[in-house]
């Protein structure tokens, strides 16, 4: 493996689904934010795409409260579904998290994907070109009504009128975007507003993506290397990756994924995945990797 691969910049982070009974899910968010991984995030779905008749939680509120459990990790919903909300309700739903969490907020926000859960709730998903619209104008939406406090927006899919936005957030000029997207189509809405890109993807995959990003980041001329560039890794959709399975697993992926330039690496958690094996992903496995990368001996344990 290349340990240049990643740019001397390595960032941990894991998703938690929100199926977990509340109890459960605030102490495993306290333990996580203890072990010191860099970024803590939801998923957003009404129902949980891969077992339909299972419980899950509103992402946003939930978010709000898990702010309150924590202290240092990054925290964020990859990605928040743009079908769902209001771009003016949930730019307030973010601010009032970046409030709660001092903070720490990263910003998230995709199109919309999963359709099943539209028809079950009566929510219309729009046709692929409809569907990037409205995100292009939700991202525009945002990024307005986090930078200034009074905004007017006349779009196709939605118009404000002086619309009066207080408090401000408290990162400033805004909290850092993460946009989720893999069509080339949306990849210009990245190219131009994204802190951070996200992709769920096989290698090849991304291997195709990351050009996309680049071919719209030189279209819109903006340096390539601002945007974040992050891979999620869910067991449901990659079955043939296993970077939870050791520390030699898992080194191999974030090898083979850094040599396309991905610098980011979201874990979603298995339920019954051992505390042992995360305990030694976070505190050796990724501390030994990004000594590597930055050519310095990694520091010692306790």
């Amino acid at each position: 493996m290349d340990q240049a691969a990643t740019g001397g910049r390595l960032l941990f982070g894991v998703q938690t689904p929100t199926q977990r009974p509340w109890p459960e899910l605030a102490a495993l968010w306290r333990w996580l934010d203890g072990l010191g991984v860099d970024s803590l995030w939801l998923a957003d779905h009404y129902v949980p795409p891969f077992r339909l008749d299972g419980p899950i939680f509103e992402a946003w509120t939930a978010l709000a409260a898990l702010a309150g459990e924590t202290e240092r990790a990054r925290l964020g919903i990859l990605v928040s579904c743009n079908t769902f909300r209001h771009p003016p309700l949930v730019a307030k739903e973010a601010v009032t998290v970046d409030h709660i969490s001092g903070g720490r907020l990263e910003f998230g926000l995709g199109a919309g994907w999963f359709e099943p859960e539209h028809a079950m709730f009566g929510i219309p998903f729009p046709a692929p070109g409809e569907l990037v619209e409205q995100f292009r104008e939700a991202v525009e939406i945002c990024d307005l009504l986090f930078r200034q406090e009074l905004t007017t927006y006349d779009g196709r899919y939605y118009q404000l009128r002086e619309a009066l936005f207080r408090p401000p957030p408290v990162q400033r000029p805004r909290p850092p975007f993460t946009l989720g997207a893999h069509a080339p189509r949306i990849m210009r809405i990245v190219a131009r507003h994204a802190d951070r890109w996200n992709s769920i993807g096989t290698l090849e995959e991304m291997r195709t993506r990351v050009a996309l990003l680049d071919d719209a980041c030189a279209a819109v001329g903006r340096e390539p290397r601002e945007i974040l560039r992050s891979h999620l890794y869910v067991p449901a959709i990659l079955p043939e990756e296993h970077p939870w399975d050791s520390p030699e697993a898992f080194r191999d992926y974030v090898g083979r994924f850094g040599e396309l330039g991905i610098e980011e690496f979201i874990l979603q958690l298995p339920p019954d995945l051992p505390r042992e094996r995360v305990e030694e992903l976070v505190l050796e496995t990724v501390p030994a990797l990004r000594a590597a990368a930055a050519g310095v001996a990694p520091a010692a344990r306790g």
